[in-house]
């Protein structure tokens, strides 16, 4: 025996209303609506429903995605300088860094090996398009610049301290005998 559809329920229900009177139809309503809905909605105390990890990543995904759309265009924003090429440059930089740094969130989030892959190409060409811009316009180019994906190493402190400090220890310890 099949239990009945919800439309049988609300016939026989709506055929005894004057049978029965309105109360028991009404009572008949709620109860059916009661099994139909989920506990959840009925009750007076609610508790936060936990979120698949998924659901956590994809809004972690488009939260930060957004962020570097957001930082992508207001860094396009530039004010016009008069030189059409400097001015391409400045423009074009922070779209291909927000670029960079969407293939970045693909990277961190995304699943699918060909769109990685993808990522991480368009992550080197990117670079190497900011870099030929600028030496286009005659600024500096930094290319010991570690990868986007790389966590950069603090330098150790002793090294930190003395950088700038270049010593030619060979003179005082040549052919000492």
């Amino acid at each position: 025996m099949h239990p009945p559809s919800f439309r049988g329920v609300v016939a026989t229900r709506s055929s005894t209303l004057s049978k029965y009177g309105l109360g028991t139809a009404a009572f008949g309503t709620l109860f059916v609506l009661a099994f139909a809905l989920p506990s959840h909605v009925l009750a007076h105390e609610t508790h936060p429903v936990a979120q698949p990890a998924a659901t956590v990543a994809q809004a972690s995904f488009y939260k930060e995605n957004e962020a570097a759309m957001n930082k992508m265009m207001a860094a396009m924003d530039v004010k016009p300088t008069g030189d059409v090429d400097r001015d391409f440059v400045a423009m074009m930089t922070p779209h291909h860094q927000g670029a960079i740094d969407m293939a970045v969130i693909e990277l961190r989030y995304g699943k699918n090996e060909t769109l990685r892959r993808l990522a991480q190409e368009i992550i080197v060409e990117q670079m190497q398009e900011i870099d030929a811009m600028k030496l286009a316009i005659g600024e500096k180019v930094f290319t010991s610049a570690p990868a986007p994906t790389q966590v950069t190493p603090a330098p150790p402190a002793a090294e930190h301290h003395h950088m700038d400090m270049h010593m030619d220890m060979s003179a005082g310890t040549k052919n000492r005998s």
